[in-house]
């Protein structure tokens, strides 16, 4: 069973067309996405041209009995202090997002879907990076 956390650059990469991110979405048993992830995509909506559409796209692929919608809960928050504090430690920040991002597919045992490379600075965590 094939389980992916899928980061805001995999989704939008997903809905850009990309083909390799796309495989291993349609590959994929189970998708998670978290409520930071939710957050930056519907920030990015409100901002362009396509609000509407996007929302639409949106809610349909988080309609797909494949994706769940994980919570963030104190477990995620021990993970998050570990990850900043080693990243700061090693003068290698990434966004903060991101580390909760990473927190979670920590949590989880999940690897992230991203075309973003810094979440390879952070430990632990199994990376399916398609730039």
């Amino acid at each position: 069973m094939t389980r992916l956390l899928l980061d805001t650059s995999g989704y939008s990469a997903f809905m850009h067309g990309h083909r390799q991110v796309g495989g291993k979405i349609r590959e994929a048993d189970g998708i998670v996405v978290t409520p930071v992830v939710l957050g930056e995509l519907r920030d990015g909506f409100r901002r362009g041209t396509w609000r509407s559409e996007n929302e639409r796209g949106l809610d349909d692929f988080l309609g797909s009995p494949r994706v769940r919608v994980e919570i963030i809960d104190e477990e995620t928050a021990d993970r998050y202090a570990e990850i900043a504090s080693f990243l700061r430690r090693a003068g290698t920040p990434i966004p903060t997002n991101d580390i909760w991002i990473a927190a979670s597919a920590m949590q989880h045992g999940l690897p992230i879907l991203t075309t973003d490379s810094h979440f390879e600075r952070v430990p632990h965590v199994l990376i399916e990076l398609h730039p």
